[in-house]
């Protein structure tokens, strides 16, 4: 079931939800209290606020939501700079914030979320940070990757696999395994990840084949050259998200793109809390998506 938004003053009706008591009840949502809060209102009245975690049953907040929403994870070394601490505090930092996203997710009905989390440039950091990313990986696949199972959330992975060390490749291809009958929600890690690589990937794939007589060069179509991509059982992203500030796509989806809504946010990725994606869902369904129409 989709609410539809709509706005009295700062309030906006997101139409009936369940609390937790099982009381059926009119939900509001607003703005005017420090990052937006839900309540119940009789007539001109506002009754009690209510807290996000007392609701049991939360649908869409607006008729118009992305469906894949990706995300520039950016800001962990700034955020353990600003605080005299070490980068790698910064990325534990930032792996928390990985799991309130995929809550949120779930929670406002998002099927598809793909994260950077290392890109082919990142390589190019000290081993030391390097090493502690890839830990920082294993551990939390091992802390939460059967939260993934249990909530049946399919988990894949996009970029150059093998590179990356193999107790962290063993890790993430068993539970690729585990994940992959699931179909309800889909997290996509893009690891050792860069969009040009990917489209040459892609282009050389095309390639052999038409050398090999299975595919004739006018053939090609971006349908089919989507297909030769990592990502070509997912649907291309709606919104791409960048924190701490930065507005640029850092060779990320650069294929996929090409109709995404893009947001960047000045907070940095360890502070990412549900305000922010709330506010990042409200952004998107107050944008106009023509695809080349007038």
């Amino acid at each position: 079931m989709v609410f539809s938004v709509k706005a009295r003053g700062n309030d906006k009706n997101i139409g009936l939800g369940t609390t937790d008591g099982g009381q059926r009840t009119t939900l509001w949502w607003s703005n005017d209290l420090g990052g937006g809060r839900f309540f119940r209102r009789r007539g001109r009245r506002r009754h009690p606020y209510v807290p996000l975690k007392e609701i049991r049953y939360m649908p869409q907040l607006y008729s118009t939501q992305p469906k894949h929403i990706a995300i520039i994870m950016d800001g962990n070394g700034r955020w353990a700079t600003q605080r005299g601490l070490p980068r790698t505090e910064g990325h534990k930092a930032g792996a928390e914030a990985v799991i309130r996203v995929l809550d949120c997710c779930r929670k406002y009905d998002v099927r598809y979320l793909t994260l950077y989390a290392f890109s082919t440039e990142n390589w190019k950091r000290s081993v030391t940070e390097v090493t502690a990313l890839m830990n920082l990986l294993f551990d939390f696949l091992e802390k939460k990757g059967q939260e993934l199972i249990q909530n049946r959330i399919r988990l894949r992975v996009i970029g150059e696999i093998e590179r990356l060390p193999w107790p962290a490749r063993r890790k993430l291809q068993s539970f690729i395994q585990a994940t992959e009958h699931f179909s309800d929600y889909n997290l996509t890690l893009a690891l050792s990840y860069g969009g040009r690589s990917e489209i040459v990937g892609a282009a050389a794939k095309l390639a052999q084949q038409v050398k090999e007589g299975t595919l004739e060069p006018s053939a090609i179509t971006e349908e089919v050259f989507a297909s030769a991509l990592q990502t070509a059982e997912m649907p291309d992203p709606d919104l791409i998200m960048r924190t701490a500030g930065e507005q640029r796509l850092s060779n990320f989806l650069l294929w996929q793109c090409s109709y995404a809504e893009f947001l960047f946010i000045d907070t940095l990725w360890p502070d990412f809390a549900e305000s922010d994606f709330v506010g990042a869902l409200e952004a998107f369904s107050q944008r106009q998506r023509r695809y080349g129409k007038a």
